[in-house]
């Protein structure tokens, strides 16, 4: 498994429940693109339309070497998952203040993976006594090493 991209905000802005394996359909040069690295899922997201689920805002670059008929780096792309894990994903997230975000992208088997969780998103306050302990925890790891 060769990760291509992870969402390092993911950890600091959100509390992740429940995570799954999603298949992703890739169009024309989108792959090669993949392969070199060229993802960046910050700022992207997952909706639920109709039973099916996208991943919206993933950005992959344009391949260089492509021609014109290059794919559209922010395209709305259909995530592959079975229809009951999509049914249970809607029903945890309909009444509660939760939202679906990708944490990383990776090749399993020359296939490319997306990684989902189930996410609540942290107020100010937690994300600064997360800061905080992870503080006093880097702290206590130092002086333990120096002792």
């Amino acid at each position: 498994m060769k990760i291509i991209a992870r969402n390092k905000k993911a950890q600091h802005d959100y509390f992740l429940l429940d995570t799954y394996e999603a298949g992703i359909v890739l169009h024309g040069t989108e792959i090669k693109s993949v392969r070199a690295n060229k993802v960046n899922i910050k700022d992207s997201y997952c909706l639920i339309r109709d039973e099916e689920m996208f991943i919206i805002n993933m950005h992959i670059a344009k391949y260089k070497e492509g021609n014109i008929f290059n794919h559209n780096e922010t395209r709305t792309r259909k995530l592959l998952l079975h229809k009951k894990e999509i049914i249970r994903i809607f029903n945890k997230i309909q009444g509660e203040n939760l939202t679906i975000i990708p944490t990383k992208v990776y090749l399993e088997q020359g296939l490319c993976k997306v990684e989902i969780a189930i996410a609540k998103g942290k107020k100010q306050y937690d994300k600064r006594q997360a800061l905080r302990e992870k503080d006093a925890k880097r702290s206590i790891e130092k002086n333990l090493k120096n002792y």
